[in-house]
């Protein structure tokens, strides 16, 4: 993926709807961090498509598939915090992609402070505009680093 698009250059009202449609894409990477660390997965109907598919350090198939794929990877950990920053977005009509960078800790406690294990990484989307709104087709999650052990 190039660089994001600029909003320079255009006409007002195309300005207005690419920093709209940019700000309900970002809102949506938050939506998904949001649901992965409260365990509201079925708030991840809100941000793919019932057809989304991915490759989550395994492939998936369907928004099922990848609510399974999360819930079983983090209902075993006490605490969870994902954060996405420095989206890129490059915006086409009703479809987008974009990419952003993440870093993810995870808590599991077996004695008194716990055991951390971090990931830091990319997520890189293909998203479609529906009728309710801006959703993911596909998300690949790509790691970068990690630091400590998970188990």
């Amino acid at each position: 993926m190039s660089n994001s698009q600029s909003i320079e250059g255009h006409s007002p009202e195309k300005t207005v709807q690419m920093l709209t449609d940019r700000a309900a894409i970002v809102d949506l990477t938050h939506r998904y961090c949001w649901a992965l660390d409260t365990h509201d997965w079925d708030d991840l109907d809100s941000v793919f498509t019932q057809e989304a598919c991915g490759d989550l350090l395994a492939d998936v198939v369907g928004r099922e598939a990848i609510k399974t794929r999360v819930r079983t990877a983090l209902t075993p950990l006490h605490q969870t915090q994902h954060l996405v920053a420095n989206h890129q977005i490059i915006l086409s009509g009703d479809t987008a992609k974009c990419r952003c960078y993440l870093q993810a800790q995870h808590v599991r406690v077996k004695e008194a402070g716990g055991d951390n294990f971090i990931i830091a990484g990319r997520y890189e989307d293909e998203l479609l505009r529906t009728p309710d709104g801006w959703r993911i087709s596909f998300r690949r999650l790509i790691v970068m680093w990690t630091q400590g052990r998970l188990s």
